[in-house]
């Protein structure tokens, strides 16, 4: 029985391909909700200014 072999899992170092893909991806998946929260900050800046310009909100307080 000292003969016997336990199968064990050989341990390789890192993918290159694997990791540039990884890296890749997580890049382009972070870009793109930068990307979505900068065109809805570019909305809001706009739609404030529209309203400002067509007179229906004003930034000047009220006098009483």
């Amino acid at each position: 029985m000292a003969g016997h072999r336990v199968a064990h899992a050989t341990l390789k170092g890192p993918s290159v391909v694997k990791e540039l893909v990884i890296g890749f991806a997580l890049g382009l998946a972070a870009g793109g909700l930068w990307k979505m929260h900068h065109w809805n900050e570019q909305r809001k800046t706009r739609a404030f200014y529209d309203l400002l310009e067509r007179g229906e909100i004003s930034v000047v307080h009220p006098e009483e």
